[in-house]
C-alpha cells in the first residue's frame, strides 16, 4: 500500500508540528513583550537594548548548538526535548521580574542557549519519523509556513492580548506555550536515537558536526547560499522601518505591510515548493532563489516608491524561501541517521553565524551610507555568494560515490553493515557493540557521508 505524502496524516508529526507552532507563537508574543519591557527599563535607549539582545541571541545559537548536537546522542532524545521546553518555560517566567538591563541580557542569553539545544535536535527528529523524502519535503514546507505565519500573526495576537492584560502577561502565555509543547512531545512516540559509532573525545564530539559539515561539498555550497539569505533578510528586517518612515514618510502600518509582503512571498513559495522539488533538484531551486534575492536587492538600490518596495520585498521573501525550505533535505541527505543531530546543529550554528555578521552590517551601512547604497552592496554580495555556492556544490552531485578504505585495525561501537563484515567468537555481545576488529582494504560504492569511516570527501566521483 502506497504511503500518503501528506505528513499531517502521521500522528507523530502532527503532535510535533503542533508543538512547534504553539512554541513559535508564544515566542513571538514574548518578542513584543520584550520590546515593551526594554522601553520601560531603557526609554530612548530601547533600540540599543533590543539590538544587543539580538546579538546575544545569535551568539548563544552559534556557540551552544554544536555542543548540544555533538553530545545529545548520549541522552534520551524525548527527555532532552521535554527538559529544554520546561526549562524555557521557567526562564521566560523570570523575565518580567528583571529590574536591570544586564538581567534581561542574562535571561535572554540563557533562554536562547536552551533554544539552541532544542531547535536543531527537534529538526533532526523529523526525518526519522518521516523517512519518505516527499513526505519530509512537505513537512519542511509546513515548518517554513509556521515561521512566516508567526512573524505575521504574533504582533496582531499580541495587540489583541494587550487589550485584556499587561505585557507581562505575554511572558506567561509564552511559558504556557512551552509547557504545552513539552506535553505534546512527551505524548509522542519518537524513534529511539540511533547509537553513533563516534568514540572521540568530548571536544571531538562537539566539533564533529561542523567539521563534517565543512568537509561536504554540497553543505559548503548550502552555507554560501545562507550567507546570501542572511544578507537579504537582514536588509529587510533591519532597514525596512528606516526606509519606509524616513525616505517614504510612511506610517507604522506601512512598515508592517511592507514586512508582511516579504512574509507573503516566502509563504506562497513554501506552499508550491514541494511539488516543484519532486521534479527539480534542490541546487537548481536554491540557485534560482538566490538570483531572485540578488535582483530584488538590486532593484531596491533604484529608490523605489512604496508600491515598488512591496513588490521587491515580496520577491526577496520568495527568494529566501526557495533557499531555506529545501535546506533540511540537503542536510538530511548529507548525514548518517545517527549523526543527524550533529549535522543539523552545525547547520543551525553556521547559518546563524551568517546573521550575526549581516545584522550589524545592515544597520550600520544603512545608517551611514544610505539604504540604496547598502542594497547595492548587498546585491553584489549575494551575487558573489551565489557564484561561490555554484562552485562549491557540484552540478553533478552524486549521492553514491566510489571510494577506497585503507586497511585498518581499531575498536569502536558498531553494528554489522557493509563496513563491518567480520567474524565473531561469541563474547562480543549484542549489537551495537565494541571490540577490536580489522578492516581489509576495500573499494566500493554507496551513499557517501562524512562519518567515523569516511573522514574526507573523495577527490572526484570516480576516485
Amino acid at each position: 500500500m502506497q504511503t500518503s505524502i501528506n505528513p499531517l496524516l502521521d500522528s507523530r508529526f502532527r503532535k510535533l508540528f503542533a508543538a512547534q507552532v504553539i512554541a513559535l507563537v508564544g515566542t513571538g508574543l514574548s518578542t513584543v513583550a520584550l520590546a515593551l519591557l526594554a522601553y520601560d527599563l531603557a526609554g530612548a535607549e530601547a533600540a540599543v537594548v533590543l539590538g544587543t539582545v539580538l546579538a546575544f541571541k545569535m551568539i548563544a545559537y552559534v556557540v551552544f548548538a554544536p555542543v548540544a548536537g555533538g553530545l545529545v546522542h548520549r541522552l534520551r532524545r524525548k527527555r532532552f526535548l521535554v527538559v529544554m521546553d520546561l526549562s524555557r518555560a521557567c526562564l521566560i517566567l523570570a523575565v518580567p521580574f528583571a529590574t536591570a538591563i544586564w538581567q534581561i541580557y542574562l535571561l535572554v542569553f540563557l533562554l536562547n542557549l536552551l533554544s539552541a539545544g532544542f531547535k536543531p535536535v527537534f529538526s533532526a527528529t523529523i526525518p526519522d519519523i518521516l523517512p519518505d523524502e516527499r513526505q519530509y519535503t512537505r513537512a519542511l514546507a509546513y515548518s517554513r509556513l509556521a515561521y512566516d505565519l508567526e512573524n505575521l500573526l504574533s504582533p496582531t495576537l499580541a495587540a489583541l492580548a494587550l487589550l485584556f492584560a499587561s505585557y507581562t502577561g505575554l511572558f506567561t502565555i509564552n511559558a504556557a506555550a512551552f509547557l504545552v509543547s513539552a506535553g505534546l512531545i512527551a505524548a509522542s512516540r519518537l524513534p529511539a536515537q540511533r547509537p553513533t559509532e563516534r568514540e572521540s573525545s568530548t571536544w571531538g564530539q562537539i566539533t564533529f558536526g561542523i567539521r563534517a559539515y565543512l568537509k561536504t561539498p554540497r553543505l559548503r555550497g548550502l552555507l554560501a547560499f545562507y550567507m546570501g539569505v542572511a544578507a537579504a533578510s537582514a536588509m529587510v528586517i533591519v532597514n525596512t522601518v528606516m526606509y519606509v518612515r524616513d525616505d517614504l514618510s510612511g506610517s507604522e502600518f506601512d512598515v508592517a505591510l511592507t514586512l508582511a509582503a516579504a512574509g507573503c512571498g516566502s509563504m506562497l513559495v513554501a506552499l508550491g515548493l514541494p511539488t516543484l522539488l519532486d521534479r527539480i533538484t534542490d541546487r537548481t531551486v536554491m540557485l534560482s532563489g538566490s538570483v531572485l534575492m540578488t535582483v530584488g536587492l538590486g532593484l531596491m538600490a533604484l529608490s523605489p516608491g512604496f508600491a515598488g518596495m512591496l513588490a521587491i520585498w515580496f520577491l526577496i521573501g520568495a527568494g529566501w524561501s526557495m533557499v531555506q525550505t529545501p535546506a533540511g533535505r540537503v542536510v538530511n541527505r548529507s548525514s548518517a541517521p545517527a549523526d543527524r543531530p550533529a549535522y543539523f546543529s552545525a547547520q543551525f550554528s553556521l547559518s546563524h553565524a551568517c546573521w550575526l555578521v549581516f545584522y550589524p552590517l545592515a544597520g550600520n551601512l544603512g545608517t551611514y551610507l544610505g539604504i540604496e547604497i547598502t542594497a547595492l552592496l548587498f546585491a553584489l554580495s549575494v551575487m558573489v555568494f551565489t557564484a561561490l555556492a555554484a562552485m562549491l556544490w557540484p552540478a553533478r552531485d552524486q549521492v553514491a560515490l566510489l571510494h577506497t578504505h585503507p586497511a585498518i585495525a581499531h575498536s569502536h561501537l558498531h553494528t554489522h553493515d557493509v563496513h563491518h563484515d567480520h567474524a565473531h567468537h561469541g563474547w562480543e555481545g549484542s549489537e551495537p557493540h565494541s571490540h577490536p576488529h580489522y578492516h581489509p582494504r576495500l573499494a566500493h560504492t554507496h551513499a557517501y557521508v562524512i562519518d567515523e569511516h569516511h573522514a574526507t570527501w573523495p577527490a572526484s566521483p570516480h576516485s
